[in-house]
């Protein structure tokens, strides 16, 4: 990641910017771009029974979607997969809990330990997305050496009562800063097609620049059966994931713009040019609850583009 100095856009700028020619605008974040693309995986560690109302969560207890639910898995285990993603070249492993809080399952002791655990892989950096965290346990995580916590805003703050109302934007926010508070590096985004407008999507550019992570994740909406957004499949179409994208990464030309869940939405041409022009990083193998792809395709397509990837 080159370190570039940030201009602080208005909203008008950045509108602007969306509104370029498709061309144009990728030419434009693409000034922003290093040839270094980033692999990180993840463990499901506790899936099902979250007591929140996320409108879009297969994991939520509000909505009939027949997951399969399980608790916190071993320490074996997750130390399994994340040698198995070693070998796949990633670099950044995280473990990934369903519920509010870390607390939810009585299980942050364990979750302490297996970030140590992954702390003692050579060539692996420990990540955790395990909810909403209050001052005691964003020191603990930093004391266990926790590299990178990952917590997305999802959507900007304007619209996130539309998305969920069993807590706040302003909850995810504070989460936010008490990562940084203690000195972890901080992985932050979005999920896109959630029925937000072009305008929301510009306050999210503004709202992460302000914040501003080390690395966003950027999601595509996966419809689930049974969830309230489970019909939301033309709430954004590929072109607009691809400006959403650039205008996040000229917002914030110092994070790295990441693949994660639903990219699979867009096709295989239209990856590579996100990849060529503002994307720099890819959540790679299968998700939290929707499937990606194989991490050779993934290795052979980064070969492909003369990117170097980074260990």
């Amino acid at each position: 990641m080159n370190s570039t100095e940030k201009k602080v856009y208005t909203k008008e700028e950045l509108l602007a910017f969306y509104n370029l020619p498709l061309e144009d605008l990728l030419k434009e974040s693409s000034k922003y771009m290093s040839n270094n693309i980033e692999f990180c995986s993840l463990i499901n560690a506790r899936n099902g029974k979250c007591s929140q109302n996320c409108k879009y969560c297969a994991q939520s207890s509000h909505y009939c979607t027949n997951i399969e639910s399980y608790p916190l898995v071993s320490i074996d285990e997750v130390k399994k997969v994340a040698n198995e993603a070693k070998a796949n070249h990633v670099s950044r492993f995280a473990i990934v809990t369903s519920g509010k809080t870390p607390d939810e399952g009585r299980d942050f002791k364990i979750e302490l330990d297996m970030i140590k655990e992954i702390n003692k892989i050579d060539g692996l950096k420990s990540c955790a997305s395990i909810g909403i965290l209050n001052e005691e346990q964003a020191k603990q995580l930093a004391q266990v050496g926790l590299k990178r916590f990952h917590h997305n805003i999802n959507t900007c703050r304007s619209y996130y009562p539309e998305v969920c109302t069993t807590h706040s934007w302003e909850d995810r926010l504070n989460t936010c800063k008490l990562v940084k508070k203690y000195g972890m590096e901080l992985c932050c985004g979005v999920i896109l097609g959630m029925g937000e407008s072009v305008e929301q999507r510009i306050e999210m550019a503004m709202e992460l620049a302000e914040i501003e992570p080390d690395s966003i994740p950027i999601n595509i909406l996966m419809p689930i059966p049974e969830t309230p957004f489970e019909n939301y499949h033309d709430k954004i179409d590929e072109e607009n994931v691809l400006r959403t994208m650039a205008v996040f990464k000229i917002a914030n030309p110092n994070a790295v713009v990441r693949f994660c869940g639903g990219r699979m939405r867009l096709s295989q041409e239209n990856q590579e040019l996100a990849l060529n022009t503002c994307v720099e990083g890819i959540l790679i193998g299968n998700y939290l609850t929707t499937v990606g792809r194989e991490p050779h395709e993934d290795i052979e397509t980064v070969k492909n583009l003369g990117k170097k990837l980074l260990h």
